[in-house]
């Protein structure tokens, strides 16, 4: 029987983040990508409606909004939850410099001027060597216009009013595994190390010449990764 894994993507990121992750992962887990969740302004709401879209068992694992979203339904609904993998996030609150910087893009979106993910920021999500890689940058365009400007303005809205989650961290009793990229921009490797310290018995793997987003930089290691840790 191929264990449910729920995959959770970020901020303005769809079902299709998640493509390579399925293609090599579909013959050991039956992959489900929940989409209800994309326009609401809160976590509390987000992890309701995965938890709706879910089997009463599953795997879990999110990365970065995705990530918060998972420790949300672990605060909700930790017995349905046979492991979980939390990737490229972190487990802190906003600090306020960061929600002043969330902020101000979501007063420039309600003024007219989204445009997704920029050129501006894709270095904040690939490792600098796959900048120039169309096939990565067009996907992450498109996933983004898909998301739109409310969508973006409601996650950025759940992601300012995040609590800390690093108390809850600890009482993890299930196989962990905390996983990034050697590069990642927007969630350094330091606040892996933090969430793998807290949660018991976790398993911490890094990719090396990654940024942001393992799954599709590197999807070989990273389904590796994802497989070891479905089977142990």
């Amino acid at each position: 029987m191929r264990e449910p894994l729920v995959l959770l993507p970020g901020l303005l990121l769809t079902a299709d983040f998640w493509r390579e992750q399925v293609a090599r992962l579909s013959d050991v887990a039956q992959c489900i990508v929940p989409t209800s969740h994309f326009h609401q302004d809160n976590f509390g709401d987000m992890a309701r409606l995965v938890l709706a879209e879910a089997p009463d068992k599953f795997a879990l694992c999110g990365l970065s909004m995705g990530g918060y979203i998972a420790q949300e339904i672990m605060r909700q609904a930790p017995q349905r939850v046979t492991r979980i993998c939390l990737m490229d996030t972190s487990s802190r609150a906003d600090t306020p410099e960061q929600t002043e910087r969330r902020r101000g893009l979501i007063h420039l979106s309600q003024i007219g001027r989204f445009k997704g993910i920029t050129p501006q920021l894709l270095p904040l999500l690939l490792h600098h060597d796959r900048l120039t890689e169309t096939r990565l940058t067009d996907r992450l365009v498109a996933m983004a216009e898909e998301i739109g400007r409310e969508g973006f303005t409601q996650q950025q809205t759940a992601i300012i009013n995040r609590p800390d989650g690093r108390p809850d961290l600890k009482k993890y009793d299930l196989p962990a595994l905390v996983l990034c990229g050697r590069q990642d921009a927007l969630t350094p490797l330091e606040l892996h190390d933090e969430m793998a310290a807290l949660i018991p018995h976790a398993k911490q793997v890094v990719i090396e010449h990654c940024g942001h987003l393992p799954p599709m930089e590197r999807p070989d290691e990273a389904a590796v990764a994802l497989r070891t840790w479905l089977a142990g």
